[in-house]
């Protein structure tokens, strides 16, 4: 039976999560599956991956073959590298403790790798808020300068419109007044 490690489609529409499970290679993609071995999601930045490193290791070493994405995300994680310093070790050319220190020392590595770009997003984050707050401070400065400038010539026109109605007023009076003597 070939076996196939790849991701089975979960989530919904626009918003995909995935499995990566050990399958049978004629199961369908969302179908039947040996042993689920993580979960990935590629909605967060960076992609949130959970993987059982030694499932996925026994795997590989029983003739699983991963697909194209499921390669990616084994090597991402360390896998692919683990599988790879187990078979130095099944040679002789390492020994097991070796093998688990080389591995140890790459997964820290990684690890820092991933804090650091962790780090710049949230720099970046910020930055992009802080800009964004600078840009709405100066529009509202802009509002309140173009408000104040209007001000005083609405109050120039009411000025020139009172005496105006004042004069209206009086021929109005008179009008009035002609009405009730008639």
């Amino acid at each position: 039976m070939p076996v196939k490690i790849r991701l089975q489609r979960h989530g919904k529409k626009g918003k995909p999560f995935y499995w990566v499970v050990a399958a049978d290679a004629r199961a369908k993609r969302d179908g039947k599956f040996l042993e689920k071995l993580g979960t990935y999601n590629p909605n967060t930045n960076p992609a949130q991956i959970d993987l059982d490193v030694d499932g996925s290791v026994k795997w590989l070493q029983n003739g699983a073959q991963p697909t194209d994405t499921a390669r990616r995300i084994l090597s991402y994680k360390g896998v692919l590298l683990k599988h790879h310093l187990l078979g130095g070790v099944a040679k002789g050319a390492l020994t097991a403790e070796q093998a688990e220190e080389k591995f140890n020392a790459w997964v820290e590595d990684k690890a820092g790798i991933v804090e650091a770009k962790q780090s710049d997003l949230d720099k970046a984050k910020e930055e992009a808020k802080a800009k964004a707050l600078e840009a709405e401070k100066a529009i509202n400065e802009k509002r309140i300068a173009d408000a104040k400038a209007e001000a005083p010539a609405e109050e120039e026109v009411a000025e020139e419109a009172a005496p105006e109605a004042e004069a209206e007023a009086p021929a109005a009076d008179a009008q009035e007044e002609n009405k009730a003597d008639a």
